[in-house]
């Protein structure tokens, strides 16, 4: 699970260029003081946040970007007792499909507690092995007067999968998430694409499942530069960004541990036609494109 303070939503937004009613141009960091792996996007006069809350999926509405201290508070989805959603709700987003709103997010059944029958299994430990990808659909065209109830699981194949997004291409609509190579080998943590046939249908098995990018780099890996260590290295947290003007397709991920500070953004640039060739994207191998700032007592901001 990808931990943040809050300001990386906002340096996120400005650098797209986002729009804001704000009259103010001053604002302090974090614009929240609480809030792992936060998501915004605007709809009509307002922007819309979710982030980790653990127990629930609740929805903020704020006319200023900037100003959450004010904003209104929904409670979106609370899941029953029981089901394999219930617990460890993590990394959810809020995502407008053909007209229709979708809640995807990363639950589990157990609080992340895995048997020893199940953690033996795996060449470390097992944190989130039994965490899965779901998928709320909204009941109107409006984000907020919305009732939003589950719609399905997302075929992952029952392997780890966290922090999961939508990529929408003009070959289609695509899963981007965060996977295992198998079912308990628990680290590294890569990133994989699958195609989907609508919002809540994965239509890729397991053998056309794609891994796009691993934490290959020193940067992308816990404890920073050293050669060998798999363990919490991860790429995890993929968002799609767009660049308008050139129509690029960039897919901006968090790299190295959570709980580090050296989290940080990693990118890759589709540079061909099919999101699901590996071949098609080019990594930015170099560095972090957005990383900390000791100066300014800025650390782990690797969460888009």
């Amino acid at each position: 699970m990808n931990f943040l303070a809050l300001f990386t939503v906002l340096a996120s937004f400005l650098a797209l260029g986002t729009a804001q009613s704000n009259t103010s141009d001053t604002y302090t960091n974090p614009i929240l003081p609480t809030g792992a792996d936060p998501w915004v996007t605007r709809y009509g006069n307002y922007y819309y946040m979710t982030y980790t809350t653990n127990d629930n999926i609740t929805i903020l509405r704020s006319s200023i970007l900037t100003d959450w201290t004010n904003a209104d508070v929904k409670l979106a989805f609370e899941p029953p007792p029981g089901q394999n959603y219930s617990t460890d709700l993590w990394a959810p987003e809020l995502h407008n499909i053909a007209g229709s709103w979708y809640i995807i997010f990363t639950a589990d059944p157990n609080y992340d507690s895995p048997p020893p029958e199940t953690d033996m299994l795996c060449d470390f430990t097992c944190p989130a092995v039994n965490h899965r990808m779901y998928v709320l659909q909204g009941s109107t065209s409006d984000p907020w007067t919305s009732n939003y109830t589950m719609k399905a699981q997302l075929n992952t194949y029952d392997q780890f999968a966290i922090d999961g997004t939508y990529f929408q291409h003009t070959t289609g609509l695509y899963h981007v998430y965060s996977c295992w190579y198998s079912a308990y080998e628990s680290w590294p943590s890569n990133l994989c694409i699958t195609k989907m046939s609508d919002p809540w249908t994965v239509e890729s098995n397991v053998t056309e499942r794609q891994i796009l990018s691993v934490p290959s780099n020193p940067w992308e890996r816990t404890p920073y530069g050293r050669m060998q260590n798999d363990r919490l290295s991860s790429n995890e947290g993929p968002e799609q960004l767009t660049n308008s003007k050139t129509g690029q397709q960039f897919i901006i991920y968090s790299a190295a541990r959570s709980d580090n500070r050296n989290y940080c953004l990693g990118q890759l640039e589709l540079v061909g036609e099919d999101p699901m060739n590996n071949q098609d994207w080019r990594k930015n191998n170099e560095n972090c494109v957005f990383y900390q700032n000791a100066l300014q007592n800025a650390y782990s901001v690797g969460h888009a």
